[in-house]
């Protein structure tokens, strides 16, 4: 017995020789593995094998800076402006956030990550779409395996308070339709028209071409690519709109294959100028878009319409953002359709029965 035992010690230290190992390590590491078998030499062997699985998903991840690199790089064919916009949100994170460049991005936890929005962003809707972006990094690390879960789904969105955006004047719209048409050569007169007579966001018209407009049909339409939310819908293109673009077709005003001419957002914020929107009075990036959904609204009494032509998923966010009633009525001729820009309007009545009337063939002279 006595020599049995001592040929499996000296058949022990041959196996530990080669691994750099001491006799004591080695009998502690087989006592902790024993102990996690809860005695059991198979059990001990199996924990052994799922811990080594596990580290090495563990060590199979990158840092955070390579997987923003990655995202963006799955991100290719989207809409540029998507891109520079995770683009943006990434770096103002791992510029905020010193070392979160270099932490591997399978330990990153759910309440670091809220940690880090909050230490890069200070408003909620900052903050709601910094969640967003970081979602979509985790998610593109958990299709290559660098980690397994998306840390951000325990991470709550931030309730925001709505402001109410204003609805121009008739006589502001006056003001800016006039500018429109004088501001050289009426290039940026179709944009404006589509943003204020059809609900179209300013960055759907930026990508709009004149192949998505139909006069003959009665209607725009926007296309899953050139959508904010991803979503194709049909935009209908009421009196008002058809005379501007009837009054472009008229007056021979330059069009280029886009609606809107060549670097827009200077000529864009070249015209809010113009049309007297400086100094204390500044420009509100959505008001063309809430102006059309408040006299929308109270033209034809219909959330559901409303929400087919502004595109959005539900008819929450008109309710308690884009509409504002106070002081529009249906007397404010917002609906009337001038005739190349001058002569008799069409009025429209305050019921959603008169829609067919708008409608008309007639209803634009």
């Amino acid at each position: 017995m006595r020599k049995r035992n001592k040929e499996e010690e000296q058949a022990a230290l041959e196996v530990l020789r080669k691994t750099g190992v001491s006799v004591l390590e080695a009998a502690l590491v087989a006592r902790e593995a024993l102990e996690r078998g809860r005695g059991k030499l198979k059990r001990a062997r199996r924990c052994i094998e799922l811990g080594d699985n596990a580290l090495r998903q563990r060590e199979k991840t990158v840092t955070f800076a390579r997987a923003v690199d990655a995202a963006l790089e799955d991100r290719v064919n989207q809409r540029s402006r998507s891109i520079i916009d995770m683009r943006y949100l990434s770096m103002r994170l791992m510029k905020q956030c010193p070392g979160l460049a270099r932490r591997r991005i399978r330990s990153i936890t759910p309440k670091e990550c809220g940690a880090y929005i909050r230490q890069a962003f200070h408003t909620p809707r900052q903050r709601n779409k910094a969640r967003l972006t970081l979602s979509g990094i985790f998610s593109s690390a958990i299709k290559r395996e660098w980690c397994d879960q998306n840390p951000i789904s325990k991470v709550p969105r931030e309730k925001l308070c709505e402001r109410r955006i204003r609805v121009l004047t008739r006589e502001e719209i006056d003001t800016l339709l006039t500018a429109a048409r004088e501001y050289e050569g009426g290039i940026c007169l179709a944009a404006v028209g589509i943003m204020l007579y059809a609900g179209v966001r300013p960055n759907e018209v930026e990508r709009l071409a004149w192949e998505h407009v139909h006069p003959e049909e009665g209607c725009i339409y926007i296309y899953p690519q050139h959508s904010k939310t991803g979503g194709a819908r049909r935009v209908t293109i009421y009196p008002p709109l058809a005379a501007l673009l009837r009054m472009i077709e008229e007056q021979g005003i330059p069009k280029g294959e886009a609606v809107c001419p060549t670097r827009w957002r200077k000529h864009w914020a070249k015209l809010h100028r113009q049309a007297g929107w400086t100094g204390e009075k500044r420009w509100e990036e959505d008001i063309l878009r809430h102006t059309f959904a408040s006299h929308h609204l109270v033209a034809f009494r219909s959330y559901a319409e409303l929400q087919l032509e502004m595109g959005h998923r539900s008819a929450e966010l008109l309710r308690t953002r884009y509409v504002s009633l106070e002081g529009v009525h249906a007397e404010d001729n917002f609906w009337r359709a001038p005739a190349s820009g001058a002569g008799d309007l069409v009025p429209l009545s305050p019921h959603a029965s008169d829609f067919a009337l708008l409608m008309r063939p007639d209803a634009v002279q």
